[in-house]
């Protein structure tokens, strides 16, 4: 990114970068101000792949898909790279089309991706199954060798989880409990809820005390402040010392940005 914004004017780039900055910072806890900083950014420098890019997640995290795979293709078309295909193919999934992202999931776009986007098409693939209640599809989609291994990789959790929520439709619910468990166990960032699936197989219900709704009886209250005076009788004890986480290029949309392509560019030399 630093390289694309070096070929702008040095105070546009400033501005530039601060806008995507803002976009990063903002993506999760703010989405909707990420996506008004990623349009102040679009209007500045469009022609810039990592503006269209972070545009697109910006739109892409706000449900905005028609416009993220807009974004999204624009900087696929300026890089040549394949790294965005998974999104894309899931921003057809939010336009309704899994076809679509079934398609895309058979591309050959999908041997240029890493492990962890080949593991990300897996998810999009059988999501787009499961959109179509194609459920054992999409346990059989997700069944890979990463899906059992003892190695935590980023994704993992999320690999296992998606399976896990596959088997539920498909009506396997004992098989989706251990994968709930597993899916929890790999999940040190937070980035399912598998704990709380895994606790309402088993019928555990979590109260939140500090919700003014919840209503605690009054035997409860009564027991609790005993409890308290005996714990307030037990610290005096103690202080006395007794106790112890697909798309083919558009030519006719680069011609009207003004994108030029690898391919160009190599017709051109």
């Amino acid at each position: 990114m630093r390289q694309e914004l070096m070929s702008l004017p040095k105070t546009l780039a400033d501005d530039v970068a601060k806008n995507l900055v803002m976009v990063a910072r903002l993506l999760d806890a703010e989405p909707e101000e990420a996506y008004a900083y990623s349009r102040v950014a679009l209007r500045l420098a469009s022609r810039v792949a990592a503006v269209r890019e972070a545009a697109g997640f910006a739109s892409y995290v706000t449900e905005r898909y028609s416009e993220a795979l807009t974004e999204f293709r624009a900087s696929r078309r300026m890089t040549g790279l394949a790294d965005l295909w998974p999104v894309m193919a899931d921003c057809e999934r939010g336009l309704g089309r899994p076809e679509r992202a079934l398609e895309m999931a058979g591309a050959p776009e999908v041997k240029q991706l890493d492990k962890a986007g080949q593991i990300e098409m897996r998810l999009v693939a059988a999501g787009a199954r499961s959109d179509m209640e194609e459920f054992d599809a999409a346990v059989v989609t997700l069944e890979c060798s990463e899906l059992g291994s003892n190695s935590v990789q980023p994704w993992t959790a999320r690999l296992r989880y998606a399976y896990a929520d596959a088997l539920i439709g498909a009506g396997r619910a004992d098989e989706a409990r251990e994968w709930f468990a597993k899916a929890a166990e790999a999940d040190q960032d937070g980035s399912t809820n598998a704990a709380e699936r895994l606790a309402q197989i088993d019928g555990i219900e979590f109260v939140d005390a500090l919700d003014p709704d919840v209503e605690i009886d009054d035997e409860a209250q009564v027991e609790t402040a005993g409890d308290t005076e005996d714990d307030e009788d037990d610290d005096t004890e103690f202080a006395e010392g007794d106790g112890e986480d697909y798309y083919e290029d558009d030519d006719e949309e680069d011609e009207e940005e003004g994108v030029v392509t690898p391919s160009d560019e190599t017709k051109r030399d």
